[in-house]
């Protein structure tokens, strides 16, 4: 039963399961889970330690099922580094790892940890081939994954939910929708070519690119919203305005670059609410 599909041994096998570990978007989940895990206040390290584990379960769960469908079902991409039996035993150990981790936080936590745990890894095996077919499930399966992560981590520490953990998972869910419209833009020929219906080909470039935008005005405007209301830490305003000062680059730039700028100011974004949360050094002089 081989693995890797240009090798065997020891050696290309734990290559190709890693393979499947792709950093720019797993960061993401895990920091999400951290951060909800900062909102509540105290932190319980084993308890935010297993979430994390079961958000990195989850991610790595839809990285082998999209590979899988994409090659071995779909034929689309050029190649893979796992076998179909390979990919099988990936996704049993993730889905096993992350059966164990939501084991433990039903014991550690309650049975809603559970409940909002589950989830994320629904979306993830399911993106592939069910919710990527149109331009709804396909834009808003990462991001709310990453929401209900926020969601996630805040739930297991503070046994319960409150607005601001919300305001923040919805943030994220239109701020990295828009970011995805984008991103998605890059195949918009290859994808109209085998009827994939993403934004962009639902609605053409352009519009995508005016929807995508739009989506991530909208949550820059909740943030100043709920940071005017005083549900967000005012150093949150600190976050929207680096935000938006890299998607008025972005907005400039084509799809391949756009979407790089975008995805590391959603990681400058996350930090200074991060640093917002933690210290709030403007709410603190007003």
């Amino acid at each position: 039963m081989a693995i890797a599909r240009d090798d065997s041994g020891v050696g290309p096998t734990a290559r190709a399961l890693w393979s499947q570990v792709h950093p720019v978007f797993m960061t993401p989940p895990l920091a999400a889970s951290l951060f909800g895990a900062i909102l509540a206040g105290d932190v319980d390290p084993v308890v935010a330690a297993v979430h994390v584990v079961a958000m990195f379960a989850a991610v790595y769960t839809a990285h082998v099922k999209d590979g899988y469908v994409d090659f071995h079902v779909r034929g689309e991409d050029d190649d893979h580094p796992l076998t179909e039996t390979g990919c099988r035993t990936a996704l049993a150990l993730s889905t096993a790892t992350f059966a164990l981790c939501c084991l433990a936080l039903g014991l550690l936590v309650d049975a809603l940890a559970v409940a909002v745990t589950l989830p994320t890894w629904l979306i993830a095996y399911h993106h592939a081939p069910q919710l990527d077919t149109n331009p709804l499930t396909a834009t808003t399966g990462y991001p709310l994954g990453i929401a209900l992560s926020v969601l996630g981590g805040f739930y297991v520490q503070a046994g319960t939910i409150t607005a601001v953990p919300l305001g923040f998972a919805l943030v994220f869910l239109t701020l990295l929708s828009g970011i995805k419209v984008i991103d998605d833009a890059q195949d918009y020929a290859y994808d109209r070519s085998i009827e994939k219906r993403t934004v962009a080909v639902a609605f053409g470039p352009d519009r995508a690119y005016d929807i995508a935008y739009g989506l991530m005005t909208v949550a820059l405007v909740a943030v100043v919203a709920f940071a005017a209301a005083r549900i967000f830490p005012l150093t949150a305003l600190v976050a929207a305005l680096a935000f938006a000062a890299v998607a008025g680059i972005a907005r400039r730039a084509d799809p391949e670059l756009a979407t790089m700028l975008l995805i590391r100011g959603s990681y400058v974004f996350l930090a200074v609410l991060v640093a917002a949360v933690r210290f709030d050094p403007i709410g603190r002089l007003v």
